[in-house]
């Protein structure tokens, strides 16, 4: 597994008490706004829609407030414009890193997220310089207790999931990007709501690094996540899990 995906599951892990509660539902709230401006306000009828409302009440995001963010995207031509706008680059150690980000204002986002790369010894490239070393694909993801590893294995390969892995914490499902609603609605049948679910850019390739590179890697991580523009981050390192754990309980 890359290293990022394990500090995002050591994060998880810390618990609701150390989460910027305040900036993770903006962010929710930017995501389902948009959705539901691009496809309207039924989640029946809008794959995105439904995904964002999902990913929201997976981190207790109050139902008022999921309501308030639909309204806003379909209330109003007035509201405000995002754009979805894809950075990419490298950080310490030659590490590939793709930031995904929402903004209203990309001049601002771009000077941020060059920024937050130049402080951390890395460099923003230009789209395209990095994503041809990942693979764009869905991923679905279940508490540990949900099912044995070989019954999720099963279930996951019979509805049509290209890959399965699972730990002490969680089963992570992969499957195509076409084939996400199906797989996701097929699980969430047998196993109820996933705990986390969306479209991810899964590293086909790895890059190692050691624990001073890791170190800077998830500073620039964490300072591009603390963007509110910013949705999503993902990079390409492998790290050992002793280094990963000292730099989390440090962190």
């Amino acid at each position: 597994m890359a290293g990022h995906s394990k500090w995002a599951n050591i994060k998880h892990r810390k618990g609701a008490q150390d989460a910027k509660r305040a900036k993770i539902f903006s962010k929710l709230g930017r995501e389902i706004t948009v959705a539901a401006k691009l496809g309207g306000d039924d989640p029946d009828m809008n794959p995105r829609l439904r995904l964002a409302i999902s990913s929201a009440r997976a981190q207790s995001m109050p139902k008022d407030a999921i309501e308030r963010a639909i309204q806003k995207g379909v209330g109003s031509a007035d509201g405000d414009n995002y754009e979805e706008i894809r950075y990419e680059g490298y950080g310490a150690g030659g590490v590939a890193i793709i930031v995904e980000v929402l903004s209203d204002n990309k001049n601002r986002t771009a000077a941020e997220v060059r920024a937050a790369f130049t402080k951390c010894n890395g460099n923003l490239g230009e789209t395209g310089c990095v994503s041809f070393m990942f693979d764009h694909m869905a991923e679905i993801v279940f508490p540990a207790d949900k099912a044995s590893a070989d019954d999720m294995f099963e279930a996951s390969l019979e509805v049509g999931a290209s890959d399965v892995e699972s730990s002490d914490d969680y089963h992570e499902i992969h499957c195509s990007v076409e084939d996400f609603a199906v797989v996701r609605d097929e699980l969430e049948k047998r196993f109820g709501e996933p705990e986390r679910q969306g479209l991810i850019w899964q590293p086909s390739v790895t890059t190692d690094v050691d624990e001073k590179q890791a170190a800077s890697i998830m500073k620039l991580i964490d300072m591009l996540e603390d963007n509110d523009d910013v949705q999503k981050v993902t990079a390409n390192f492998e790290v050992s899990d002793d280094v990963m754990e000292k730099l989390a309980a440090a962190n």
